[in-house]
């Protein structure tokens, strides 16, 4: 009875996170800036990687739905939630963790890639700390061979939930922005030396296009980090 009344909050929530994002989608201005090199990869088929701060996807994930692009996802109950809500809008979701099915996951995203998909990631996620690169991000980028495009996105007004990674989830009729930056390589022979300073560049990368997209939606406001304040 009780995994019953779980299965039912579940597909709950997940029905109700779908109906607020498709008016999300219906109501929000978007402005978009830089987006071409995702763009040719997808028409191209070429392939690569796409990052964001795990905070601030959900407007990627509404704005990408039902082109074909892939992420990762985790195999734990929590992980549950956003698979179902990724596939009603037309992602295709890896399912792997740390813990568990992580370097089988790992192969066949990094296959995917080289296959020409366009590969969604968080690179701080899924549990932190926020702002901070993981080594997943550079793996699949040096593995594959394909660029990593980095995004800023943001939205006013809205609401930061009280999360690891103060969550963004726009408000109906907000003014929203996606921003995307050069495509970044890694080369196949960079050693730890190299890919730290990667990295680096990376997060600094995400850190201005996320300032980029805060002043967008609200340019009248002061922006330190990133963040309005």
């Amino acid at each position: 009875m009780a995994g019953c009344w779980d299965e039912w909050k579940l597909n709950a929530s997940v029905w109700g996170m779908w109906a607020y994002s498709i008016l999300l989608a219906r109501t929000c201005r978007l402005h978009t800036s830089g987006l071409e090199s995702v763009e040719e990869i997808m028409r191209t088929r070429s392939g690569g990687v796409m990052i964001a701060w795990h905070g601030r996807m959900l407007l990627p994930i509404l704005h990408f739905r039902h082109q074909g692009m892939y992420t990762i996802a985790s195999l734990s109950r929590d992980g549950e939630y956003p698979t179902r809500i990724l596939k009603r809008f037309g992602w295709h979701v890896i399912r792997g963790s740390t813990g568990r099915g992580g370097a089988k996951a790992a192969i066949t995203a990094a296959r995917k890639i080289k296959e020409g998909e366009m590969l969604a990631f968080t690179p701080d996620g899924p549990r932190g700390p926020a702002g901070k690169l993981q080594p997943g991000t550079l793996f699949f980028a040096q593995n594959s061979q394909r660029p990593i495009i980095p995004l800023g996105a943001s939205a006013y007004p809205r609401r930061l939930l009280p999360t690891w990674d103060s969550y963004l989830v726009p408000l109906p009729f907000s003014r929203s922005a996606i921003v995307a930056g050069e495509p970044v390589f890694v080369p196949g022979s960079a050693d730890e030396e190299e890919l730290s300073g990667i990295a680096s560049r990376i997060e600094s990368a995400l850190n201005s296009l996320q300032a980029q997209a805060e002043a967008i939606v609200h340019p009248s406001q002061r922006i330190l980090g990133g963040s309005l304040k």
